[in-house]
């Protein structure tokens, strides 16, 4: 009966893992296996048959993925439990067996014997300068001996040797002679230290000015908002809007005030609509390629700007942009003067060579009206 059994399990077994690596007859022979009655086979073993079962069951399948992992293998422990885990037993009781346990001894034992040769750095050889004497002719040694303080100074002055006017003994208003009687007066004269002082900070007032702008003030010709740092982004916006209806500003420069690329192109809003600006400076910003490109724009249909600033930005402007600038100052014949540094070299010449025909334009125009 034991045996029907394993046959059984195993067979289900074998079946549930490799059923399509059977082949056809042995699959037909194991048909008969199919409707056995497993809870009625149970029931009729002794408990000796079912140990002997559970045994063959282990060794059957001992790697069965199904089974739990307690019931894939039998209990082999015989051991009766000591007590419950202690972990701080359980290490001092490994640190003891491992301080009694014994080394193995070393293949080659420990003698503290040095091999090899001992490192020594080579030493650098100390290059030493030896003075040369200067031997000077009898007449010139018998000179310097009889001169005096005040003739010595005048030679040290004439030699450039200065650093004798830092020197506390050498001070006009405490140098005595050999004597030491008597003021001996310096000929070397030092130079007082000029203090280099910090430029001020812009006095412009900035929502006076601002005002002054949109009422159209005739006597406010120029605005200089430069390192003015503090000014609000929609404030530079509302300066480019007052300039488009102003008639008297001629010259606006907002260098170093944390310009971006919206004030950028509001200027450039400004410039095809004003006819009276003639130079704008917006170095030293954070404007971009985009907002450069608006005013370059701008530009083509602006007919009073003869001067525009816009080097040393955050960030480069490119290739592209440096193109456009160029084509742009081609067709624009009044622009005199352009404030920007190229990086390439084609760009660069087209536009001095642009800038210089613009310049002869207007020398030829000055010299005929003065001719007439």
């Amino acid at each position: 009966m034991v045996e029907i059994l394993s046959s059984s399990s195993s067979s289900r077994a074998e079946q549930s893992r490799a059923a399509g690596a059977m082949s056809l007859p042995f699959r037909k022979e194991l048909e008969k296996y199919k409707n056995i009655n497993e809870d009625e086979i149970l029931s009729k073993l002794s408990e000796d048959e079912l140990k002997q079962l559970e045994h063959v069951l282990d060794d059957l399948d001992p790697e069965n993925a199904l089974l739990p992992a307690g019931f894939r293998q039998k209990d082999q422990t015989t051991k009766a439990a000591t007590g419950p885990f202690d972990r701080e037993r359980l290490l001092s009781y490994l640190e003891k067996q491992a301080l009694e346990h014994k080394d193995r001894e070393d293949f080659v034992p420990f003698t503290g014997e040095k091999k090899g040769k001992i490192f020594i750095p080579k030493e650098k050889p100390v290059e030493t300068r030896t003075e040369e004497k200067v031997t000077l002719d009898p007449e010139l040694e018998e000179a310097l001996a009889s001169a005096s303080d005040t003739e010595l100074y005048d030679l040290a002055a004439v030699l450039g040797v200065h650093n004798m006017v830092n020197n506390p003994k050498f001070d006009e208003a405490g140098a005595r002679g050999k004597d030491g009687k008597g003021i001996v007066r310096n000929v070397v004269k030092g130079e007082k230290v000029k203090p280099i002082f910090e430029e001020p900070p812009n006095p412009t007032n900035v929502e006076a000015s601002l005002q002054r702008i949109k009422a159209n003030d005739p006597s406010l010709t120029e605005i200089n908002l430069n390192n003015i740092k503090n000014i609000p982004i929609p404030t530079l916006k509302e300066f480019a809007k007052a300039l488009e209806t102003n008639t008297h500003v001629k010259t606006f420069s907002l260098a170093a005030t944390r310009s971006n690329d919206p004030v950028a192109i509001a200027f450039a809003d400004m410039l095809k609509v004003n006819k009276t600006l003639k130079s704008l400076n917006v170095e030293s910003n954070f404007i971009t390629g985009t907002g450069i490109l608006a005013l370059i724009d701008a530009l083509k249909k602006n007919e009073s700007l003869t001067e525009i600033k816009i080097d040393n930005q955050r960030q480069q402007l490119g290739t592209a942009v440096e193109m456009e600038i160029a084509k742009m100052l081609e067709e624009n014949s009044r622009i005199l003067k352009f404030g920007y540094q190229f990086t390439k070299q084609g760009p660069r010449t087209r536009v001095a060579a642009a800038i210089t025909k613009n310049n002869d334009l207007v020398r030829k125009k000055r010299v005929e009206g003065e001719r007439q």
